[in-house]
């Protein structure tokens, strides 16, 4: 739905998760025409195929969203996704990202890297294996 700019997501979650679709189904003129005017590089373009070419996204948590309404000018949401390079084991991306609305439309800012999350014991680990997370990654 937002994909194809029938419609604007409405808040900074909503845009978030929509730029993650649209990673994971490889749509770069969406993340470009979702991505602040300002912050917008001449190989933006580039940078954004060769990390979806060389990336499968394996899943998206949204973890706390502070700000970011349907009234509000600035919003910020703290996700968790996992995600694997070609033959890599999977990895976690934590972020906090800032979003903001100008002339009434969200865009993406820019994202602070967080530490990745470690569940308490005898929790599935992050990476969906089906294992426990101290007899997979928290080895």
């Amino acid at each position: 739905m937002y994909l194809s700019a029938n419609k604007q997501p409405e808040t900074a979650e909503k845009l978030m998760r929509s730029r993650y679709t649209a990673f994971c189904l490889g749509n770069v003129d969406y993340l470009i025409s979702t991505l602040a005017p300002a912050q917008r590089e001449p190989q933006e373009q580039a940078e954004l195929t060769n990390t979806i070419n060389n990336t499968k996204w394996l899943g998206l948590t949204v973890l706390n969203t502070n700000q970011g309404k349907k009234n509000d000018s600035v919003g910020y949401v703290e996700f968790e996704a996992i995600y694997q390079l070609k033959s890599n084991e999977p990895q976690q991306l934590h972020e906090r990202s800032k979003f903001l609305k100008i002339d009434g439309k969200w865009f993406y800012v820019n994202g602070e890297i967080l530490p990745g999350t470690k569940p308490q014991a005898n929790q599935p680990c992050w990476c969906h294996s089906g294992k426990k997370f101290h007899k997979c990654h928290g080895k």
